[in-house]
């Protein structure tokens, strides 16, 4: 599924040239700490304010404080995900599960079935919520929420939840629907 050319999708979007310097930074950081730069910002950068807007929202709910740790938010990353079938998504969250949990087998049932993993009851109850959220946002009530808070998340833990999951629902239908391609080195990574 790999595209003609060296675009990250399957639209004839190509970056800014020359990026603008902010842009370049930021690429060269991501290039310097990940070895890469994701291809999904590389799909973004033929519109630098749509970039900065991506960016901004992806490192507030992934990166900024909250009472979910960075593995808990790429698990949702990941279940939302696979529920959604983005093939990019599942392949890069999917290697930052394997990178934060240090077990591969966990990242794999992430992206297979959640509910064949080894999680404990607050972790299942956090994934049970973002998979509800993902399916039928319509019937979420009270008693969703409740089971929440029954293991230990605080209401502002509720809104990350599902801060996280409603942002990669979005983004989700926007790499399918470009053919976002997973950068090469995510599938081998944290084996």
């Amino acid at each position: 599924m790999t595209q003609d050319r060296d675009l990250p999708t399957a639209l004839d979007l190509p970056p800014v040239d020359p990026l603008p310097p902010e842009t370049r930074k930021y690429f060269d950081i991501c290039a310097e700490k990940l070895g890469l730069v994701p291809n999904v910002l590389r799909a973004y950068a033929f519109d630098i304010a749509k970039l900065n807007a991506f960016t901004a929202m992806y490192n507030d709910l992934m990166l900024g404080p909250s009472g979910l740790s960075k593995l808990e938010r790429e698990m949702i990353a990941v279940v939302v995900s696979s529920i959604n079938r983005c093939w990019y998504c599942q392949v890069a969250h999917g290697a930052a599960v394997r990178e934060l949990s240090g077990d591969p087998a966990l990242g794999e049932a992430m992206v297979m079935n959640y509910r064949a993993a080894k999680l404990d009851a607050r972790q299942r109850a956090m994934l049970d919520f973002a998979a509800r959220l993902t399916e039928d946002s319509h019937r979420i009530e009270e008693s969703d929420r409740q089971a929440l808070r029954d293991q230990g998340f605080t209401d502002r833990d509720i809104w990350d939840i599902a801060a996280v999951a409603g942002f990669f629902n979005m983004s989700n239908r926007i790499a399918s629907a470009s053919g976002m391609e997973p950068n090469p080195a995510y599938h081998g990574a944290h084996r």
